[in-house]
């Protein structure tokens, strides 16, 4: 059998550049082990489970090899759109896409695992794995050196009984568990945490977690959506704001007068943003999108936790690809600097570009972002003119006006 086509794979619709690839040393290695392990501890595809696949190179690489119906489950909406290009350039099919839920573990006796920047993320990945997998489970977790720490393996020690890491191979190193722990009855995750004004719910691949980040906050201040007004807010509404039953779903339409302005908080990671608006601004329509699985999750039971339900909608997209264009008054945003673990800044250009097509002409682009990245000449490039509202030595708040 000639070798898997690796460099045929594209990152697409995520940031390309030459310095960018959709495949590393650890899917390689992550591959390699699975061949040898597969046909004694897992023959058929079925009881392979593979998280944190990137763009495809572990489960087109298993497909390829022959091991059909590999359950596979990927956080971004890039990642997933990016694997299904993939499978179509190089006509393979077979593998199914899951949530991380009992449906993608169920009876699984062979998982990889490129391990997550996040260790709140690896031990709701542990957790899951320990919980829903067969008993008999090897995981096999791997990283770039670089990224690796000894805390990961103690987060995998939690949950097995026998935590092993390999020597490196290219810069790379795999870690395998075996002997899952029992689990509690309930799940860890979400975690809940109550702010002043509101509740912020999360799973542990989100940003900053059930905290509010340093830069949100910065920019709840500047908008004067911090805790302390919103407390006064809903004192003064006696709570009739918030609108909406515990627990439903605010994903699909939008559910609330259509003439309202649309105020879209894009990159809503655990939803802070949209429900703080929502909470200040009883007649506004808004919408929370996210391109990670996790934050969507946890934008919606954060939703759900403040009484939103019928007045944002939350919804798992690439950069608000899904929304009409010229469709918002107002677009709120705390952009990533980062496009997995490398720093660069086309993660914030491309929501940069994504909601100055979302703005209407005239409406309102709100940014925050740390100060040495001096975005204010792009963004006055891509969406329009930006004026500084508010500056710290480590956080930059700009409204931009899309021309």
């Amino acid at each position: 059998m000639p070798p898997f086509p690796y460099h045929r794979l594209r990152r697409r619709p995520d940031v390309e550049s030459p310095e960018l690839q959709a495949w590393d040393a650890t899917d390689v290695l992550l591959v390699d082990r699975a061949l040898a392990l597969a046909p004694s501890q897992a023959p058929d595809g079925t009881k392979i489970a593979v998280i944190g696949d990137a763009y495809g190179a572990i489960s087109l690489a298993l497909t390829d090899a022959g091991y059909a119906g590999i359950r596979v489950h990927q956080d971004l909406a890039t990642g997933r759109r990016a694997l299904a290009r993939n499978a179509q350039e190089l006509s393979l099919e077979g593998f199914r896409s899951h949530e991380l839920d009992e449906s993608l573990l169920a009876g699984a006796r062979l998982v990889l695992v490129q391990l997550p920047k996040s260790l709140a993320e690896l031990e709701e990945i542990a957790d899951a794995v320990a919980r829903w997998a067969a008993g008999d489970v090897v995981v096999v977790a791997g990283g770039r050196v670089k990224h690796m720490t000894l805390a990961q393996n103690d987060v995998l020690e939690r949950f097995f009984s026998q935590v092993q890491a390999e020597r490196a191979e290219r810069k790379s190193r795999l870690i395998v568990a075996s002997g899952p722990r029992p689990v509690p009855p309930e799940t860890p995750f979400p975690v809940s945490t109550q702010h002043d004004g509101f509740t912020l719910v999360a799973h542990g691949g989100v940003f900053a977690g059930a905290r509010l980040d340093i830069g949100t906050r910065v920019l709840l201040e500047v908008l004067g959506l911090d805790g302390s007004q919103l407390l006064k807010n809903r004192q003064a509404a006696g709570e009739s704001g918030a609108g909406g039953a515990d627990g439903a779903d605010s994903g699909g339409v939008v559910r609330t007068d259509p003439g309202a302005d649309l105020v879209v908080d894009l990159g809503c990671g655990s939803g802070a943003l949209a429900v703080a608006y929502a909470l200040a601004h009883p007649d506004a329509r808004v919408v929370a999108t996210d391109r990670s699985a996790a934050a969507v999750a946890s934008a919606r039971a954060t939703v759900a936790a403040n009484g939103l339900t019928d007045r944002i909608t939350v919804t798992h997209d690439d950069a608000g690809s899904e929304l009409p264009d010229g469709c918002a008054a107002t677009v709120l945003l705390n952009p990533p600097f980062h496009l997995g673990t490398s720093i660069h800044t086309a993660a914030a250009t491309r929501l940069f570009e994504a909601a100055a097509r979302l703005l209407r002409p005239g409406g309102e682009l709100w940014t925050v972002y740390n100060s040495s990245l001096a975005y204010k000449s792009t963004l006055t490039r891509i969406v329009g003119p930006t004026e500084q509202v508010h500056r710290t030595p480590k956080f930059t708040v700009t409204r931009s006006v899309r021309r």
